[in-house]
């Protein structure tokens, strides 16, 4: 699939993407790339953001690719059996926080809790850290599995975001292509 072909929905999470992100930065430079607005990005509600998310991909009118990130990705799992069928063609997401186990995350996001475990009803490839401060590579690694994702190690990158030295990160764009080359 080319990113021409296809609605890219970016899935920012707690306190947004700022423009040095890697995700304010795909979108910019991704022509058919869209922030999806969420709600409130410092005070997160689970069903606000999950009803928005599921508008947002039922108001497309080419295939979706989610590119979500960090609480975005929990709201991926939450909204999928909302979306309409076959229209979400794949999700790429990246740096799982582990609102369940893990005293780092913010308690604004605890209200996501629990995360679902069912398998999404699309392809998608998790891309996790060995040292993302908010998950546990073999904690991301579960839910990926039980999500029916490719888990993808991204090694020792923190929680893949512009603190952690990826802004451009050009290694995920890379990743991106080859998932959405294996989409068809």
């Amino acid at each position: 699939m080319r990113t021409a072909d296809a609605d890219i929905l970016i899935v920012p999470g707690y306190t947004n993407s700022a423009e040095d992100h890697w995700q304010s930065r795909w979108e910019a430079k991704l022509p058919t790339a869209r922030r999806v607005a969420l709600g409130d990005w410092h005070r997160p509600e689970r069903d606000r953001w999950v009803d928005n998310l599921a508008t947002a991909v039922a108001s497309c009118t080419r295939p979706v690719i989610l590119v979500a990130h960090s609480l975005g990705v929990v709201t991926v799992a939450h909204a999928a059996p909302l979306f309409p069928p076959h229209v979400v063609r794949g999700a790429f997401l990246v740096g799982l926080p582990d609102i369940e186990d893990n005293a780092t995350v913010p308690e604004v996001e605890r209200p996501f809790a629990p995360i679902p475990r069912d398998p999404l009803p699309f392809p998608s490839v998790l891309v996790a850290s060995r040292t993302d401060p908010h998950c546990d590579f073999r904690r991301a690694e579960d839910f990926g599995y039980a999500w029916g994702s490719a888990v993808s190690d991204a090694g020792d990158a923190g929680h893949i975001n512009a603190a952690s030295g990826h802004g451009p990160w050009p290694e995920g764009l890379m990743r991106f292509a080859g998932f959405l080359k294996a989409l068809g």
